[in-house]
């Protein structure tokens, strides 16, 4: 069978999965209020912008640092978001097991990738 009918398909299961359907339903009620709104989207920047400093070997400013927590501290203390993140959380797992083991199959050393 052809890889990208294979890739096709898999996207199909995944799309289908309990993870990702929790995760739809959760993101939806967690974006309805616009307070929710402006604090995923600022969190979820921070956090991008976190990442890609960290992959190109530099620190993130502490005003960030201290921003991306504050957020973080209260998201956590929202049902909606907080059970929102946790689903987004699982659903990021599963597509990160899923590239493992295709990396795995093709001998790419993703290990490497997080050395230093």
């Amino acid at each position: 069978m052809n890889p990208y009918d294979l890739a096709h398909q898999l996207a199909r299961s995944m799309k289908d999965s309990e993870e990702y359907r929790e995760y739809e339903r959760l993101r939806e009620s967690a974006y309805e209020d616009e307070t929710n709104r402006a604090l995923l989207d600022e969190y979820k920047r921070l956090q991008f912008r976190m990442q890609a400093r960290l992959a190109s070997g530099e620190n993130m400013p502490e005003e960030d640092l201290q921003r991306l927590q504050q957020i973080g501290t209260l998201l956590q203390f929202n049902p909606d978001v907080s059970a929102y993140l946790l689903a987004e959380f699982r659903f990021q797992k599963m597509l990160s097991d899923i590239f493992k083991i295709l990396a795995d199959v093709v001998n790419i050393d993703l290990d490497s990738l997080t050395r230093s």
